[in-house]
């Protein structure tokens, strides 16, 4: 007979090998706290859109808005060095207008406080680059503290 290690058997399936049990969720998903940085920064860029969209629906009826993490490594030529916060790219073809906002530069240069407002400039500032109007035209509220 050989003498080696005991063979285990599993007793409790619902223990990992340091004893403790089955992690889960803190908190469940019906609960705001529940949602991820980017989905609560998705809804700002919703809202934000929803609010220009009020007053200039027809002018912006084609128009795609989206989210990304990062801008691409490459910037476009009219920009400078800076990190872009946003970029509005035109028509092109059978693609419609979209503008993209960028998450991590625009959650490093604000406050959990000013994220929102922050947000909204950087929507209102693409969109009055994309009708070309002054942003102040755009939303009367742009610039405000």
């Amino acid at each position: 007979m050989a003498r080696g290690r005991p063979s285990r058997t599993r007793r409790n399936e619902r223990r990992d090998r340091h004893g403790r049990g089955l992690r889960g969720p803190l908190l469940p998903a019906s609960l705001p706290a529940a949602r991820t940085r980017a989905e609560r920064f998705d809804d700002l860029v919703l809202d934000a859109v929803d609010l220009l969209e009020r007053r200039w629906a027809q002018e912006l009826a084609g128009v795609e808005f989206a989210v990304e993490d990062v801008p691409p490594s490459d910037p476009a030529p009219w920009e400078d060095d800076a990190v872009p916060l946003g970029r509005l790219f035109p028509a092109d073809g059978a693609s419609p207008p979209r503008v993209v906002v960028y998450r991590r530069p625009v959650e490093t240069r604000a406050d959990e406080d000013d994220l929102d407002d922050l947000v909204a400039e950087v929507v209102i500032q693409q969109v009055a680059h994309l009708l070309e109007l002054p942003p102040d035209d755009v939303d009367p509220r742009y610039g405000e503290d």
